[in-house]
């Protein structure tokens, strides 16, 4: 199989032999796909290794023969935004999730529109916490995982007032009034829920419930091996950094 133009964002690279990268990213045509570009660490090939950076844009030719494509060339489309603290960990986590859960050469062009979403949203440098939810919520939808954010499991509307838990595979259930005070606080409010069902960022003293119950969710679809990002901001958080304080990722 050839590739020939094939818009794609870069998601990870790594260092393969001595002059080598393993590059993986999300493509509009074929969904996520896996490139070995040979001698891009050589001095003489700095354009193309800048191109291979994680959050580019690309335009690139290869040929795919295995589980691997080999890179022909590649070229940036444009400049990818320039994110330090906290937005560039909020970017490290979008790709990473991404990586995760997107198959191989399965073609997702809504989680393409999602992630090229996001990647702008980054750039514009809006609220974190809530820029990543609406991801979320995109990915999942993009993957078949998603819910109808305005019903809850059994069909019944969300109700504002109430609260909410995440059954990853079958929607919001609705927490009964005499359930733990523990249990109904660390859940989300069905405003919470609905202005997600909107587009509109809830006030900010929802989003902590609603970062949890996804998480959860996330967690579901990964299995037992977490993200490395969820493990940075664990680490960070034990360092005496609170988690969607300091920084504020919200992931």
């Amino acid at each position: 199989m050839r590739y020939a133009a094939e818009n794609a964002f870069v998601l990870h690279t790594r260092p393969w032999r001595e002059t080598s990268l393993l590059v993986e990213v999300l493509t509009l045509q074929h969904g996520r796909v896996g490139l070995v570009a040979r001698g891009v660490l050589g001095p003489r090939r700095q354009l193309l290794r800048a191109a291979l950076q994680p959050l580019q844009w690309i335009r690139f030719d290869a040929v795919q023969k295995g589980e691997m494509a080999t890179l022909a060339h590649a070229e940036a489309v444009d400049a990818a935004p320039r994110l330090t603290g906290d937005a560039a960990l909020a970017a490290f986590y979008l790709s990473e999730l991404t990586l995760r859960l997107a198959p191989r050469h399965d073609p997702q062009p809504d989680l393409f529109a999602a992630y090229a979403r996001a990647r702008e949203r980054l750039r514009a440098g809006e609220p974190l916490a809530w820029l990543l939810r609406r991801y979320e919520r995109d990915l999942l939808a993009a993957l078949g995982l998603g819910f109808d954010w305005q019903v809850d499991g059994d069909g019944q509307r969300i109700d504002p007032a109430a609260r909410y838990r995440l059954d990853p595979e079958h929607g919001p259930r609705r927490l009964l009034v005499d359930r733990g005070h523990a249990e109904r606080s660390d859940a989300p409010s069905g405003r919470a829920l609905l202005a997600l069902a909107a587009d509109d960022m809830p006030p900010p003293e929802d989003l902590p419930a609603l970062r949890r119950a996804m998480r959860r969710v996330l967690e579901h679809h990964l299995g037992p091996r977490g993200l490395t990002s969820w493990q940075m901001l664990g680490d960070l958080a034990r360092a005496g950094v609170a988690p969607g304080q300091s920084p504020s990722t919200g992931a």
